[in-house]
């Protein structure tokens, strides 16, 4: 079964997020778990966390149907040791207050080396960051997104999602998440069958399908390669609507979150139908 949803809004706190995904007939939801554009929060109440779960069974959403997204904020590769302890310290945050609603993912961008050193040594702080944060938790798992490739970011590249995979100790907590805006802008095709499958081939080659374990369904409002970060709506940019047919049609992505961060949030139970039409079955 494919779980397609979209990123809602915690406004009112965070137990309102499954009422808002149900009520845009989503299957599965992102969020944040506190407001992204802080570092810190105040901790969650019992009844919250209390409501949040009453929620959850009332929409009928399971656990690994959440895709929560970190704090943007977060530079795990930041090569300045006092910032990266900063954003360290708020993933582990992040981390926790997952565990304590039940949920088993937490979405993250890797990291940026803001040009003052090299991806592999960034990379290589970004594991580090990442192992010390693994230890220190549990229950959750650190689903890396590929990025765009913009400014200094990476992730851009498989490899570097390999490279990440390769250097986490616990690989039961390491997943990843393919958003199709970034994975087009970044330099892989989809808009064709035959690029859809070949950028597919290439993904199970280096990382593997068994680590996938989300995906951002978004148009691109820039061109293949740009290495431009830019969402738009299903069908009215540069991917158009044959890459989300085939993601729906492909058996090798069901049963994991399939979130929407498509920039008109009015059309989101529009695209979520269109996206179930694709598998012949209602949304």
């Amino acid at each position: 079964m494919k779980r397609a949803g979209a990123h809602v809004s915690i406004s009112g706190g965070v137990q309102n997020a499954p009422l808002n995904a149900r009520q845009i007939g989503a299957r599965a939801f992102a969020m944040f778990t506190k407001n992204q554009r802080q570092w810190h929060a105040k901790s969650y109440t019992e009844e919250q966390i209390e409501q949040f779960h009453a929620n959850m069974e009332a929409g009928g959403f399971r656990p690994q149907d959440v895709l929560p997204h970190d704090s943007y904020l977060i530079n795990l590769g930041n090569p300045d040791t006092e910032a990266r302890e900063k954003s360290f310290d708020a993933f582990v945050d992040e981390l926790r207050r997952c565990r304590q609603l039940g949920l088993v993912y937490l979405n993250f961008h890797p990291g940026s080396h803001l040009r003052k050193i090299d991806e592999n040594t960034c990379l290589d702080l970004i594991a580090d960051s990442l192992n010390r944060a693994l230890e220190q938790t549990e229950g959750v798992m650190a689903v890396v997104e590929n990025t765009a490739g913009q400014g200094s970011n990476l992730g851009y590249r498989f490899e570097h999602l390999a490279y990440l995979i390769e250097r986490v100790e616990d690989k039961s907590r390491i997943g990843v998440c393919l958003d199709t805006c970034h994975t087009f802008t970044a330099g892989y095709d989809l808009r064709s069958r035959a690029a859809y499958e070949k950028t597919m081939r290439e993904f199970e080659k280096i990382v593997g399908f068994s680590y996938l374990k989300g995906m951002h369904l978004n148009d691109s409002k820039v061109d293949l390669g740009s290495r431009v970060d830019r969402h738009e709506s299903l069908g009215q940019g540069k991917l158009g609507i044959d890459p989300f047919r085939f993601i729906m049609q492909d058996e090798r992505i069901d049963e994991i979150p399939l979130i929407l961060e498509t920039p008109n949030a009015d059309r989101w139970p529009q695209e979520i139908a269109l996206l179930y039409s694709f598998t012949g079955e209602a949304g």
